[in-house]
């Protein structure tokens, strides 16, 4: 069995023996988490080359051994009375020691490989109804790490944070019913650049840490000759920190039985409420979080009752992600206003609990020290930077230099449509205050690519049915089953040995529904006539918003600018809200208006994507006054494009963005050649146009 690189090689996660220190963030809350798995599991969110897995891998090794019944697949406690397994209804096997396991759960696992399913060979072989455990049962008392845990099918999320939470897993399927434990240390890693979290979900997870990887030349020449030398001689490798990893399985284990010895006071319970009524957390799921991790860290310490900076740490680990409102909001919690919450006195001692004392040196603090150590992870925000000292992504305020660059204009002047000829000034407004959308899908069932909003057959998901023939879905073994006994009955007396036999015929395959990706392409005048502040404030706003909301659902979202001459495509269809967010800013406004070349660049980008993958669904949005100013001929030439992209059969939305007390109504005529509804601009706000294109999808 190949040798893992050990988790206090990693550089961070250096213990000292002699002082119980050397945990960073990383380190800390794995092991936190591995002492008291009732906080949640742990969340490593960095960038890819941050030793994410290799740490997470390396944590097994350092855990100490459990005991286990011989030959019982689902790990019960045999020193627990009340723990019972399906495998073992008596207590008669005998009784071993096993490291822990590390169980990876894939990011194409099924539901059945996860839960657990009917035995196809019992089932073919004997006939009889026999259940194989899954990777929850496998995981129990141990470690569960999902890699890219963002990028696992939302119902397969939900399961495991469930099991995490409750300790049990039901499983009721296949003519099975069965239900056991399930209480392992959940570790998710993801990169962010991949597509975030749901909110809820990322609520769900107990704590969460950034990594980085370090700017120090030095920091970053150790790493390297560390890997090189684990590769070089692995045994070699390993029996240097043999030591420091025999003394951290102690401590973590002493610290397992101490963590039900440890007070934690209504002092400091009343202080952990105090904390997240400050940072306005949602729900009560973060003060037991947050007290849970103090009682472990407490113990980890050393210590009989939880102190201050047992608080402060759990705080720093539990919160930060539950502040976040946006994929694009800087991560991280203002340590000063934590700090004066905490206050500088300590906290009173609660009165001594009876029972026996830890042995250890409660002043022996591995967090405060780790805290205290020359690594600074520079993807954390500088705790001396105040919150609100902090630039805003989503701040509709403007720069001196955006607010002078057209000084002939202000949001309430009129805007005067460029004459023929001329070029026209540009302006950059910034959007307003984005906001969370509703929650708007496509009818019907589509058959894109796996995403988080439509309807959609495909390979994930949950099972609804089940289709004749191979197809390209997982074997549904009970109809498959059941075809073949339908057949063996229909046969004539004799015309078979007893047996059931299974023909090609006989196969079905797993119809299964979950949800899809969309396309939402905006194709944004930003000519002279669009170039009011305030109008184009809104419009970006809303962009921005429903692009937020895409990146949370694994949208595909593009964005058209047309204004002078030309139509560019600003943003090609991506799942960065980091670069939208930048383009939207960034977007000037003024000029001529090329409505036909905004259009035609509409469907060419339509047309490559379906090319891509002709199952994905686009929804158009066109966001202009319907004027036509630049070329020759050039509302002609508008229509006309107008009834190419209608002929392409997509959907489309037109938002009339022209005011002023003379209307020409060009963009209803605009909306007639493109088969598209028409909402005028007196209707739409912000949050108005979300609501025009949750009713056009919807």
């Amino acid at each position: 069995m190949p040798l893992k690189y050990p988790f206090s090689a990693v550089v961070g996660c250096e213990y000292d023996p002699a002082t119980a220190s050397g945990l960073d963030d990383m380190g800390l809350a794995l092991v936190l988490t591995s002492i008291s798995p009732e906080i949640g599991g742990v969340l490593v969110r960095g960038e890819k080359g941050t030793a994410k897995s290799t740490t997470v891998r390396g944590l097994a090794e350092v855990l100490p051994w459990i005991d286990v019944h011989d030959g019982d697949r689902f790990s019960a406690d045999p020193h627990d009375p009340a723990a019972s397994s399906p495998d073992l209804p008596t207590s008669s096997a005998a009784v071993v020691s096993r490291p822990v396991r590390l169980v990876e759960l894939p990011v194409g696992a099924t539901e059945d490989r996860v839960l657990g399913s009917l035995n196809l060979e019992k089932a073919l072989t004997a006939g009889s109804v026999e259940f194989e455990p899954g990777l929850l049962a496998r995981a129990h008392r141990g470690v569960l790490y999902v890699d890219e845990v963002n990028l696992l099918h939302d119902h397969l999320v939900d399961l495991l944070l469930d099991a995490a939470a409750t300790g049990q897993v039901t499983v009721e399927r296949d003519s099975v019913s069965v239900g056991h434990s399930a209480r392992f240390v959940l570790i998710g890693t993801m990169n962010p650049e991949e597509g975030e979290l749901r909110p809820q979900l990322l609520d769900r997870f107990g704590l969460a840490v950034e990594v980085a990887a370090p700017r120090d030349p030095a920091l970053r020449v150790e790493v390297v000759r560390r890997r090189l030398a684990f590769d070089r001689d692995p045994a070699a490798f390993v029996e240097t920190y043999a030591t420091s990893q025999t003394e951290l399985t102690r401590r973590i284990s002493q610290a397992r039985h101490r963590v039900d010895e440890v007070t934690l006071g209504d002092a400091a319970m009343l202080k952990i409420a105090e904390v997240c009524a400050a940072f306005e957390v949602d729900g009560l799921r973060a003060d037991i979080v947050t007290a849970r991790t103090a009682v472990a860290h407490a113990a980890w310490a050393g210590r009989r009752f939880v102190t201050r900076d047992d608080i402060r740490v759990a705080a720093l680990l539990a919160l930060p992600h539950r502040r976040r409102r946006n994929p694009f909001d800087a991560p991280g919690l203002d340590e000063d206003l934590l700090d004066e919450i905490l206050g500088d006195d300590d906290l009173p001692e609660p009165p001594e609990p009876e029972g026996p004392t830890p042995t250890d040196d409660p002043s022996d603090d591995p967090g405060d020290d780790a805290r205290d150590s020359d690594y600074t992870d520079p993807g954390t925000p500088d705790p001396s930077t105040h919150e609100a000292d902090r630039p805003d992504p989503l701040s509709d305020e403007m720069p001196d230099s955006v607010q002078d660059s057209a000084p002939d204009s202000t949001p309430d002047s009129p805007q005067v449509p460029p004459q023929p000829g001329a070029g026209g000034a540009s302006s950059t407004v910034k959007a307003g205050e984005a906001y969370r959308p509703r929650l708007f899908t496509v009818d019907g069932l589509g058959q894109g690519t796996p995403g988080r909003r439509s309807r959609a057959l495909g390979s994930t998901g949950r099972r609804v049915g089940a289709a004749s023939g191979r197809g390209n879905g997982a074997l549904h073994l009970v109809e498959t089953l059941r075809a073949a006994a339908e057949r063996h009955v229909s046969q004539e007396p004799g015309a078979h040995d007893g047996r059931l036999t299974l023909h090609a015929s006989d196969l079905r395959t797993a119809v299964r529904e979950g949800r899809e990706a969309n396309l939402l392409l905006f194709c944004v005048d930003a000519s002279g006539s669009m170039a009011a502040r305030r109008r184009m404030t809104q419009v970006k706003a809303a962009i921005l918003s429903l692009l937020t909301d895409a990146y949370r659902r694994r949208d595909k979202v593009a964005m058209i600018a047309f204004r002078g001459t030309e139509a560019d495509l600003t943003l090609p269809p991506t799942g960065s809200v980091e670069v939208a967010v930048s383009l939207l800013d960034d977007l000037p406004a003024g000029g001529r208006t090329p409505l036909a070349e905004g259009l035609l660049t509409a469907a060419d980008v339509v047309r490559r994507e379906r090319l891509r993958d002709a199952r994905l669904r686009p929804l158009l949005v066109v966001v202009t006054d319907g004027r036509a100013t630049a070329g020759a001929d050039a509302v002609e030439r508008s229509r006309l494009a107008a009834a190419h992209v209608a002929g392409m059969g997509v959907p489309s939305v037109v938002v009339d963005c022209e005011d002023g007390p003379l209307r020409l109504g060009l963009a209803l005529t605009l909306s007639a050649h493109l088969q598209a509804e028409h909402v005028p601009m007196a209707r739409v706000s912000a949050t108005g146009l979300v609501d025009v294109v949750n009713g056009r999808v919807a």
